[in-house]
């Protein structure tokens, strides 16, 4: 059966494709379950217009009519954006019954990786990546996220796994699946909303050149899986860490008590601490998705000239 029928991909990201043009994947989630109408569209719009500001096409990727689409339409967008959460949240799990059923999806990290690696897209940038949720010593909940991660060749640039996850067991599972986990311009790992986690990356890299040189490398040499680059929110829009960990656990008390469980686990709780910091943890979520769009360009830019 032809791969036609279940993967669309925009004239104009096919194009860049073939003239070897820079082109850096973008999720869907964030459009649908991310934030509220029209906010969730003016920031995937802004996001789309940062990676063309910074020489690259923008492919924003997502299950539309039983396709994995790449590179939608600001109309698709728009669609997307005013379904909200009646779009499924679409992981590798769902993409069978999704396509086979000509049903939309907002795509996740993994489900936007698989769609970016089905059309030759190199690099993806989002928000954070999902990983080791606290307590998975006894519940076994770990996104997908992470085995993505260890199996399909994209490189995700993200400010970190996201601060309600235990970032420790994260850090452990990706380095037993023998993903490397890169710090730019720092060398601790970046928690989201806040800067620093206490944790370390496995290496320290300074500009997107050396990025693009390590994914050249790991593609020559045939190592398969990801690369995950670790960007931390900018200075002037990151959150305290003394706050943010008394609001997570806020949040997470308040999950516990609700039975809140599996898939619904994420967005509950980052709603949750939006409510609880005022609205400060969404603006920052905007700002650092920007600054990853910002980042992924320069990268996928070096990487051409590869």
């Amino acid at each position: 059966m032809n791969l036609e029928k279940y993967l669309w991909v925009s004239e104009e990201v096919k194009q860049a494709l073939a003239e070897n043009r820079p082109v850096v994947a973008l999720e869907s989630t964030i459009i649908s379950h991310g934030m509220p109408y029209p906010q969730n569209v003016e920031t995937a719009l802004m996001v789309e217009k940062m990676v063309r500001e910074n020489g690259a096409v923008p492919a924003t990727v997502a299950i539309i009519g039983g396709k994995i689409s790449v590179g939608i339409s600001k109309e698709q967008i728009e669609y997307l954006g005013k379904k909200g959460l009646a779009v499924i949240k679409a992981s590798r799990r769902d993409l069978p019954m999704l396509l086979s059923r000509g049903e939309d999806g907002a795509t996740t990290v993994a489900t936007t990786m698989i769609g970016a690696a089905l059309a030759g897209i190199k690099v993806f940038a989002t928000g954070g990546i999902g990983g080791v949720h606290r307590g998975a010593e006894t519940t076994m909940d770990i996104s997908a996220d992470l085995e993505e991660l260890a199996q399909t060749d994209v490189t995700v640039v993200c400010a970190g796994a996201k601060s309600i996850l235990d970032l420790g067991l994260t850090l452990e599972y990706l380095e037993t699946k023998g993903v490397t986990v890169l710090g730019y311009g720092t060398e601790e790992l970046p928690a989201f909303y806040c800067r620093k986690s206490g944790f370390k990356v496995d290496y320290r890299v300074d500009t997107a050149k050396e990025i693009a040189a390590a994914i050249h490398v790991k593609s020559v040499c045939g190592l398969g899986g990801g690369l995950l680059v670790t960007n931390p929110i900018p200075e002037e829009y990151a959150m305290d860490e003394a706050e943010m960990t008394a609001q997570i656990d806020k949040a997470i008390a308040a999950a516990n008590e609700q039975g809140i469980k599996g898939k619904e686990i994420t967005p509950f709780l980052l709603d949750k601490i939006k409510t609880l910091t005022e609205g400060r943890s969404l603006a920052a979520n905007i700002k650092l998705v920007l600054n990853n769009a910002r980042l992924g360009a320069a990268i996928a830019t070096e990487l051409s000239k590869m």
